[in-house]
């Protein structure tokens, strides 16, 4: 009888601590910053019948998938960079991710504002292809910030403090045609910390055009604090993303790194073996457009490209990006992915960040290279590895042979077969 109930009681308690263990999982998991996408309907087709189905986007992500600290370099602004794995930016991902998460960022704007007119913009560096693809999915006019010169424009200039490179632009001139055709603005952004940048420009235009223009940001990370928060509700800003951060610790993460990593200076070595591959057709996101025009000609782009360079099934490739020119990379990746192959996407930028070698920390080997666009001014690639095929796709008029140079060599290091386009 005696054993019979320590064998009971055993059994109440393995239950009890069987549930304890699911509760303590359950509000963990509620701490998780993640956002749980709605089923959405969408008509698809089965024998030709159209039908209006439930499609599962319950994609979920957290922040651990899309927060890894890295240690800016020379930055007393702010001695950290949050690194996005699945961004297509510094880190080399599958296209096809990067290209979801953008879409998924749009879904949380969608349905928000039936029966407003939108333009969405994107901003320089980081978030032009996050913003292209968010104003495909949701079928908008869209314009990106930008720091490149365009000729014979005028700009509404704003700052981005913390920035390594403050200065942004956003060309006026075509803010003027649209102003009064269009009810609200979202600006599209990777992360926002502050808003400090975005209230900028918001600023700066409510004072330009006076109107009643309503505003809204969407961004996959936020790291607001309560009073900033409370600033954009005063405002009547909406904000919308896909996962809520808490940076107050990133700067002592940011600390705990060594950043002795690889480090590879420039070298332009020889340019003169490998053309250029021109491709007409060229769109600027930099100056408005229709965001699905946009897609369209994007996708006639990498179709001659695919039409031009022989890609074969189960390949891996890698598609590299030049600074700002990042959503025809994407593109371009994805259409190869479709053909079999194992594709990676990443672009230089501007950003100068530290790299280390502890195995969780994003980056690892820095290539130290001259722009494409300025062969003044310094850019990177990280992480180059071997690859079958390597696609360097850019808008840059190539005018100088410096920046490609460092480029070619860079990823010449690991590989030898690399192809180079310039859509013009």
């Amino acid at each position: 009888m005696r054993k019979r109930q320590v064998r009971s009681a055993l059994k109440i308690a393995a239950v009890f601590a069987i549930l304890c263990l699911f509760h303590i999982k359950c509000r963990l998991r509620s701490k998780r910053n993640f956002v749980s996408q709605p089923e959405i309907y969408e008509n698809i087709y089965i024998n030709n019948v159209k039908i209006n189905a439930r499609i599962n986007r319950k994609k979920e992500y957290m922040e651990e998938n899309l927060v890894k600290i890295a240690k800016r370099e020379n930055n007393t602004k702010r001695n950290y960079l949050v690194v996005n794995p699945l961004q297509g930016k510094h880190v080399p991902v599958s296209p096809s991710k990067a290209l979801e998460l953008f879409q998924r960022l749009a879904d949380t704007v969608k349905d928000k504002y039936t029966g407003e007119r939108l333009l969405l913009i994107g901003f320089a560096e980081t978030a032009t292809a996050i913003g292209a693809q968010a104003a495909i999915t949701l079928g908008t006019k869209y314009i990106q910030t930008t720091r490149e010169s365009i000729p014979g424009v005028e700009y509404l200039f704003f700052s981005e403090e913390h920035s390594h490179a403050t200065e942004q632009k956003l060309v006026k001139d075509d803010i003027d045609k649209i102003i009064n055709q269009i009810d609200r603005i979202v600006f599209v952004e990777d992360e926002v910390t502050t808003g400090n940048t975005i209230m900028n420009i918001i600023r700066i235009m409510r004072n330009e055009y006076r109107n009643e223009i309503r505003f809204a940001v969407a961004s996959i990370l936020n790291g607001m604090t309560d009073e900033y928060l409370k600033s954009y509700e005063a405002e009547k800003i909406d904000l919308h993303y896909l996962a809520k951060t808490d940076h107050s610790d990133y700067g002592l993460v940011a600390d705990t790194f060594a950043g002795d990593g690889q480090y590879i200076e420039a070298d332009a070595g020889a340019t003169d073996e490998i053309p250029v591959i021109s491709i007409g057709g060229f769109m600027n996101a930099r100056r408005l457009v229709e965001a699905n025009d946009y897609e369209k000609a994007c996708s006639n782009l990498a179709d001659e490209v695919l039409h031009k360079i022989t890609i074969c099934k189960g390949e891996s490739v890698l598609v590299v990006g030049s600074e700002e020119f990042m959503y025809p990379a994407l593109l371009l990746g994805s259409k190869i992915e479709r053909m079999g192959c194992d594709v990676k996407c990443h672009s230089t930028t501007r950003s100068p960040i530290a790299v280390s070698k502890e195995a969780d920390y994003p980056l690892h080997c820095r290539y130290d290279l001259y722009s494409l666009y300025d062969s003044d001014r310094k850019t990177f690639l990280y992480d180059i590895c071997l690859y079958d095929e390597v696609i360097v796709i850019t808008d840059s008029e190539l005018s100088e042979k410096k920046g490609l140079g460092t480029l070619l060599k860079a990823l010449g290091s690991k590989n030898k077969k690399i192809s180079v386009v310039r859509w013009c």
